[in-house]
C-alpha cells in the first residue's frame, strides 16, 4: 500500500512537471509566475543581431566595391583593346601574330609607368618584386598541314623571365626586352602567362567612418594557345588578399570613436548571444532529464518501453536550432571586432557566420508564431511532409541526374548551356522553373540534323516530365500532408502514450500544436476557439 502511495506522488509530480514542459511561456507565466527570459532575449537578440548584421553588410560592400573596381581597372591598363565588357568566360582575344606581340609589351610598357598612368592608389609590391613572364611550350616538332604531316614531342617545357621595376627603366631591360626569349614559335607555344603584384590602399573606408584597409593584387594574365585555332584567348585574374595596414595614423577622432562604439556593441551582442547560449542549454539538459523520468516511470509502471515519437518529444529543435546560431555569433563577431580593429581580415568567413546565423535566428521566430494555430500549420505541414518528399526526390534526382548527362554529352559540342555539368545541371533546373525556355530551344547549332531532331526530343521530353508529371507530384505530396494537418486539427491529432499519460491531468490543453496563445500580452487571457480556424 506504501509502495503504491509513492507510486501515485511520483506520477502526479511527474504529471506536473510534464504538463509545465509543453507549454508556452505565457501559460507558464500564469502558472508560476516564470517571467520568460528566454523570450525576451530571443527578441533582444534579433533586433541586435540584425543591427549588426547590417552594419557590417555595409563595410563589406566598401570591399567588394573596391575589389571589382580594382579589377575592371587592371584590365583597362594592362589589357590592349579591352572593350569594357568580358567575352565569355575570358576578357578577351587576339588572331594575329603582331597582336600577340604587341599585347605582351604593352603590359610590360604599363607595369613599368603603372605610377603616371594609374588613377588608383597603387604601388609595387617592394624593391625586390617585379613582372614574372613565363613561356609553355612543346619541346620540339615539326607542322606542315598543307601535307597533313605532324611531327612533335608533346612533352612541354617552361621558360621563365623576371623583370623588376628598376631595371625597366635602364638599359639591361631593353637587352631583355629584344633577346630570345621573345621570339614566339606559335605552332609549339601553349601559353604565356605574365604574373605581378601590387599593392593599394582604400580610402572610401573613411567617409563610413572607418579604418583604411590594405590590400594586396596578385595579378596573372595568361595567353591562352591550347587550342592553337588561330585564336589566343586573353584571361585576367585577380587574386586578393587584404591585408594589415602596418604603419597608419589618422588625424579624425570621430573615427577612433565611432570604432569604439561598434567594438562595444559587438561585445553586448557577444553577452546577450552567451546568456541565450546558457538558457538553451540549460532548457535541453533539463528536457533529457525529465525525458529519463518518464521512460523510467512508464517501465515501471506499465512494463514496457515509450516509443520513438514520445521521445522525440522532449528534444525541441528550436532550441538545437538557437544554440548553433549563438555560437556562430559568437565566433562571427569575434572575428568582426578583430576586422575593425584591423587585426584580421577574414571577411568571408564573418560573412558567413554572421550571415548564417542571421537566418537561423530570424528562422526562429516561427517557433514563437507556432503558438498561434493559425500560423502553426506551415511548421506541421512541413514536418509531415519532409520524409515522403525526400524519399521522392531520391528517386526524381535519378532522373535529373540522367537526362544531365546525356545533355552534356550529345549536346555539349552544339550548344553553350550544355557545355559541362554544372552548366547543365543548373540550364535544366531554369527549364524546370520555367525560365528562359525559348533561348534553350533557340540556341542549339543546327550543323547536325541528327543532333538537332535529339535535342527537340530531349528537350520536349524533360519539359513534359518534369513540369507536368514530377513537379505536380512533388506539389501533391504537399498538398496532402496539408489535408492531412488540416483533419487533425479539426478532429484531433493522434493519441500517442505520451499525450494518453496526460490526458486527465488538469484543464489546460497539452501539446505544442494544440496550444493557440498569443505570444506578446497574452497573459491575462484564457483559452478560446482560435484553434478552430485554420485558414481565414
Amino acid at each position: 500500500m506504501m509502495a503504491q502511495s509513492d507510486l501515485d506522488l511520483k506520477e502526479a509530480a511527474l504529471k506536473e512537471d510534464l504538463k509545465f514542459y509543453f507549454m508556452n511561456p505565457c501559460e507558464k507565466y500564469r502558472a508560476r509566475r516564470q517571467i520568460p527570459w528566454k523570450l525576451a532575449l530571443q527578441i533582444l537578440k534579433i533586433l541586435m543581431v540584425t543591427t549588426q548584421l547590417v552594419f557590417f553588410g555595409l563595410s563589406n560592400q566598401l570591399v567588394v566595391s573596391f575589389k571589382e573596381e580594382n579589377t575592371v581597372a587592371f584590365k583597362h591598363l594592362f589589357l590592349k583593346g579591352y572593350s569594357g565588357v568580358d567575352e565569355d568566360d575570358y576578357s578577351c582575344s587576339i588572331y594575329t601574330q603582331q597582336d600577340a606581340y604587341d599585347s605582351i609589351f604593352y603590359v610590360i610598357n604599363q607595369y613599368r609607368q603603372l605610377k603616371n598612368v594609374s588613377l588608383g592608389t597603387l604601388g609595387y609590391e617592394h624593391e625586390g618584386s617585379g613582372l614574372k613572364i613565363c613561356k609553355q611550350q612543346y619541346k620540339k616538332g615539326t607542322m606542315l598541314p598543307s601535307n597533313d604531316s605532324l611531327n612533335i614531342d608533346v612533352s612541354t617545357e617552361t621558360e621563365c623571365m623576371f623583370l623588376k621595376p628598376q631595371e625597366l627603366a635602364g638599359k639591361k631591360a631593353e637587352l631583355k626586352l629584344n633577346s630570345s626569349f621573345f621570339s614566339l614559335e606559335f605552332y609549339r607555344l601553349i601559353q604565356v602567362e605574365i604574373t605581378f603584384k601590387l599593392k593599394g590602399i582604400a580610402l572610401q573606408t573613411i567617409h563610413a567612418r572607418e579604418l583604411p584597409d590594405c590590400y594586396a593584387f596578385q595579378n596573372t594574365i595568361t595567353f591562352n594557345n591550347r587550342a592553337h585555332s588561330g585564336k589566343i584567348k586573353i584571361y585576367f585574374d585577380s587574386d586578393t588578399d587584404i591585408q594589415e595596414c602596418k604603419d597608419w595614423h589618422i588625424v579624425s577622432p570621430v573615427l577612433q570613436k565611432n570604432t569604439q562604439y561598434i567594438l562595444a556593441f559587438d561585445g553586448f551582442v557577444i553577452l546577450s548571444c552567451f546568456a541565450s547560449l546558457i538558457l538553451c542549454t540549460r532548457s535541453i539538459v533539463l528536457a533529457m532529464k525529465l525525458q529519463k523520468r518518464f521512460v523510467n516511470f512508464f517501465l515501471e509502471k506499465y512494463k514496457r518501453h515509450v516509443c520513438h515519437a514520445d521521445r522525440l518529444e522532449f528534444i525541441n529543435g528550436w532550441y538545437v536550432l538557437v544554440i548553433i546560431s549563438d555560437v556562430m555569433t559568437i565566433i562571427g563577431s569575434i572575428l568582426k571586432m578583430e576586422i575593425k580593429a584591423k587585426n584580421l581580415t577574414s571577411y568571408d568567413v564573418c560573412s558567413i557566420l554572421l550571415g548564417t546565423s542571421t537566418l537561423f535566428v530570424w528562422v526562429g521566430v516561427i517557433r514563437y508564431l507556432g503558438y498561434f494555430q493559425t500560423y502553426n500549420v506551415l511548421i506541421l505541414t512541413m514536418q509531415a511532409s519532409l520524409p515522403k518528399v525526400l524519399r521522392f526526390c531520391c528517386c526524381a534526382g535519378m532522373i535529373y541526374l540522367g537526362y544531365t548527362f546525356c545533355g552534356w554529352i550529345v549536346l555539349g559540342p552544339y550548344h553553350e548551356k550544355f557545355e559541362d555539368l554544372n552548366t547543365v545541371a543548373e540550364c535544366l533546373f531554369s527549364l524546370v522553373n520555367g525560365d528562359d525556355m525559348f533561348a534553350t530551344f533557340a540556341q542549339i547549332q543546327q550543323k547536325s540534323m541528327l543532333v538537332w531532331m535529339f535535342s527537340r526530343l530531349y528537350l520536349y521530353s524533360f519539359i513534359s516530365l518534369f513540369i507536368y508529371m514530377i513537379l505536380s507530384l512533388f506539389i501533391a505530396l504537399i498538398t496532402d500532408s496539408y489535408d492531412t494537418i488540416k483533419k487533425y486539427q479539426q478532429n484531433g491529432f493522434p493519441v500517442t502514450d505520451l499525450h494518453e499519460f496526460l490526458k486527465d491531468h488538469g484543464s489546460v490543453g497539452y501539446g505544442k500544436e494544440r496550444t493557440s496563445m498569443p505570444l506578446v500580452c497574452c497573459c491575462g487571457r484564457q483559452q478560446s476557439d482560435d484553434n478552430l480556424i485554420l485558414i481565414n
